[in-house]
């Protein structure tokens, strides 16, 4: 299965119109596994857009990103709002299948400079509540005698770990699997310390310590949030 062109036929197929389409570059990458779908963003002049589909065509499973020039930079902002840079990252790198050249290289060129400029600033209060929730979830973790709750518990000090360091490093934020990529980009260091500590509570404290470090250490007695 070629998925450029597979892209591309699913685009003439269904949007002959399209001003702009893109096909996400993780299919095309080492990335790609036996279960990777087709990510197509597709830019109309209106409606239907904007919404998302999910959908089979030749075998592939596809996910449609259906938007028009002002929904897409509404979920730019929302993105930044999240600090999760899903869009451009879309927009960036990503394989053009269909459309205009002038609105192809305007969009490409919006995300690959929102990526640039990276998120926007972490704030004092915030990185005091993201040091509150570690240490707390720290906590639990050490008093935990549950296997099952060690499991769940640990999972979530591995995210807040990992969302913290991100911060602190001015990068973007990830989920799910996108999460331990961003952390490879910015810290891959940590990202192996974080790797080996899955299923370690004792491993895995030592990894989220020391991340804490870089910002003041554990944060519980004398936290305070107005409002």
């Amino acid at each position: 299965m070629d998925p450029i062109e597979d892209a591309r036929a699913l685009v003439i197929e269904r949007f002959p119109d399209a001003l702009a389409a893109f096909l996400g570059d993780t299919v095309l990458s080492t990335h790609r596994t036996s279960t990777s779908d087709l990510d197509i963003l597709v830019i109309l002049a209106g409606p239907p857009a904007p919404y998302r589909e999910s959908l089979r065509f030749r075998s592939w499973p596809v996910e449609t990103f259906v938007h028009d020039m002002d929904s897409l930079e509404r979920f730019f902002g929302r993105d930044n709002q999240r600090r999760r840079p899903t869009l451009a990252r879309l927009c960036a790198d990503s394989v053009p299948v269909a459309g205009q050249d002038q609105i192809i290289n305007q969009i490409r060129e919006r995300g690959r400079s929102t990526l640039a400029a990276g998120p926007r600033p972490l704030g004092d209060n915030e990185l005091a509540l993201l040091r509150y929730g570690l240490t707390d979830l720290l906590d639990d973790l050490a008093g935990s005698t549950d296997p099952g709750e060690i499991a769940v518990i640990g999972w979530n000090v591995w995210t807040a770990t990992a969302e913290l360091a991100l911060l602190l490093a001015g990068h973007w934020l990830g989920s799910g699997k996108w999460q331990l990529r961003e952390l490879r980009s910015a810290d891959p260091a940590l990202a192996g310390q974080m790797a080996a500590a899955f299923g370690d509570p004792a491993l895995l404290t030592l990894a989220a310590d020391e991340v804490l470090g870089r910002c003041g250490g554990r944060l519980w007695a004398g936290f305070r949030l107005a409002g």
